[in-house]
């Protein structure tokens, strides 16, 4: 099943130029700077912009063509914005059950109890809305849009209004939506840890217009992937996370890609993922035994390519068929004979488990 759009809109200096699908199934994040449509797009999703001559289906639905109009009530989407937006007068179980009571019985798909321990609300439904958190609203507002059995999910900066701290404590809370909820989720965001956190595929936009859409792993293992603006290429390496050992230490992945990794008491075992900055991994052609450094892996190297500043990336590929990322010098490339086709050991010095 795919969302299918195609729309044009011109207001002032600005021209939305839109004609793509992409499969309605995972977290698909539109990613761009400030002004560069994804609002637009999103609100033309959801029938909040109507768009003389657009055409936009959800699978098998028709929700706009010269035709006909779908309107918003009708399409059975779920909103969240950057505020919450909760009705004051009611508590915290009346605003989750607020559109549940206005969604027909056979329509409903989840019910108040399994959404409230999706999004550890169970403490606070007594609670009024004036007493909750920035992060506690946020997951309310969260949700009331899944209580009301929603086909797709639509995020529009959900965790933007939020300080970083709260940001930290409120992302586990969103992936597990989107692991378990079942329910397609279109987030907008500007930030690259929310993608590399959260999506499984990235819609890049730009000017108004879409310039790629690709897996995370595919704009993880582009050298000039705009995900890598703030702090460098990085890789997103997926896999299970063990039970914590007697040194405080978390063994991930599978056997010939395993690290062992930190996390905080509270984190429980499971399906996770990890973010490797390339300027956190080093390499040796030979395993060094006696070094401070204990995540030494096997990858073989695909590509080589040349970044700015004097820089060259590593495109590798671990047991697991995963990619690392690894950035080191021209001049130790060189010192090193590395080569497209080598096995070579990559040495990583810190692991940040994305939380």
């Amino acid at each position: 099943m795919n969302l299918q759009i195609r729309a044009q809109l011109r207001r002032g200096d600005f021209e939305l130029s839109v004609d793509t699908q992409w499969p309605a199934q995972g977290v698909t994040a539109l990613f761009g700077r400030s002004g560069c449509g994804k609002t637009t797009l999103m609100r033309i999703i959801a029938g909040l912009e109507r768009v003389p001559g657009a055409q936009l289906r959800f699978g098998d639905q028709c929700w706009q063509s010269d035709a006909g109009w779908t309107p918003v009530e009708k399409r059975r989407i779920g909103l969240v914005f950057q505020e919450s937006s909760l009705l004051p007068h009611l508590s915290v179980a009346g605003n989750l059950l607020y559109g549940y009571r206005r969604t027909p019985r056979a329509l409903r798909r989840l019910q108040l109890d399994e959404v409230s321990a999706m999004l550890g609300l169970e403490s606070l439904l007594t609670r009024a809305v004036d007493q909750l958190s920035g992060g506690q609203k946020q997951r309310v507002a969260l949700g009331r849009a899944l209580l009301c059995s929603p086909q797709l999910l639509l995020l529009d900066e959900p965790l933007a209004a939020l300080d970083t701290q709260t940001k930290r404590e409120i992302m586990p809370f969103l992936s597990r939506l989107a692991q378990t909820s079942g329910v397609p989720v279109v987030l907008i965001t500007h930030a690259p840890d929310e993608v590399q956190r959260l999506a499984d595929r990235v819609v890049f936009m730009r000017d108004g217009r879409i310039d790629d859409i690709c897996s995370l792993q595919q704009a993880l293992a582009r050298p000039d992937s705009p995900l890598f603006a703030d702090e460098g290429p990085s890789s997103v390496l997926e896999g299970h996370l063990g039970p914590m050992d007697a040194h405080g230490l978390h063994l991930f992945g599978e056997r010939g890609s395993q690290l062992r990794v930190q996390a905080p008491d509270e984190t429980v075992s499971g399906s996770t993922r990890l973010r490797v900055l390339a300027r956190d991994v080093s390499v040796a052609l030979d395993d060094p035994a006696r070094i401070s450094i204990r995540n030494h892996l096997v990858v073989t190297i695909r590509q080589l390519h040349e970044l700015p500043g004097n820089r060259l990336l590593l495109e590798t590929s671990m047991q697991d068929g995963q990619t690392l990322l690894i950035e080191i010098t021209p001049w130790s490339a060189q010192q090193l004979g590395l080569a497209a086709g080598q096995r070579v050991f990559a040495l990583i010095k810190s692991v940040a488990l994305m939380r």
